[in-house]
């Protein structure tokens, strides 16, 4: 019997989510409240949250009809909410994926990441069929990293020293949100942690936008940051100066 898997939604050319034109699986749930989150109505996970369920072979027959268009290096991407909380799910659609032949890129946070079991025996099994992880890192600062999104970081560093031990290709993406991300001392130690990776491929810099707040008002949640502004072209000038080599 095939594993349900519940999805937010789903697009169709994606072209920034890894390399080439791609295919993008937005998974439901998330324990992290990052104050800037776009996509808050991928919180729940459920029956009762937003958006559908479907199977590893709907989502990849619906991805399929669109091959023509990724290229030599489209596939599909997995984001959230968080998709390794239905991370049985995810490695079904992962193998499959690599049994029809298809690239596969996992969009993620790593909060949920541990090395007990039975979570890490499963990591290590879905990373045997993952191309390419874009790892997200909130904030280099533990504490402040707490504040921004309700957790601290220490499991998303151990996922990018896991990573980094098996060689695993990864992009760095890290949100520049003016007043709470755009510290140079703070860039500066994101940048030597980077350092240590022996892995990372790409870095990319994310100017903050407010693009989601509607949904937080949808939703009746309290937007915090409505007084932030998108970084200036200065602001993400100098991010990209410390974090991109």
């Amino acid at each position: 019997m095939s594993r349900i898997g519940y999805i937010h939604s789903t697009e169709s050319f994606g072209s920034v989510d890894g390399p080439g034109i791609r295919f993008l699986i937005f998974m439901q749930g998330c324990r992290m409240r990052c104050r800037y989150c776009h996509n808050p109505d991928t919180w729940k996970l459920g029956s009762d949250a937003c958006g559908t369920t479907a199977t590893v072979d709907e989502l990849l027959n619906k991805a399929e009809r669109y091959r023509s268009y990724w290229g030599p290096d489209g596939g599909i991407t997995v984001s959230g909410g968080e998709a390794l909380l239905q991370i049985d799910f995810l490695i079904d659609l992962f193998e499959e994926a690599h049994r029809r032949g298809i690239n596969t890129c996992l969009d993620t946070a790593a909060q949920p990441f541990t090395r007990e079991e039975p979570f890490f025996g499963k990591f290590e099994r879905l990373m045997q069929s993952t191309d390419l992880v874009l790892l997200d890192i909130k904030h280099i600062d533990s504490e402040k990293h707490r504040w921004l999104t309700g957790h601290g970081n220490e499991h998303i560093l151990d996922c990018a020293r896991y990573l980094s031990d098996i060689n695993k290709p990864v992009w760095i993406r890290h949100v520049l949100v003016p007043g709470i991300t755009t510290d140079e001392e703070q860039l500066t130690q994101l940048r030597h942690t980077i350092d240590t990776l022996q892995n990372v491929q790409k870095v990319e810099v994310l100017p903050y936008h407010t693009l989601g707040t509607f949904k937080w008002e949808q939703l009746g949640i309290d937007y915090t940051l409505k007084d932030v502004a998108p970084p200036t072209a200065e602001q993400i000038a100098k991010a990209r100066e410390i974090l991109i080599k």
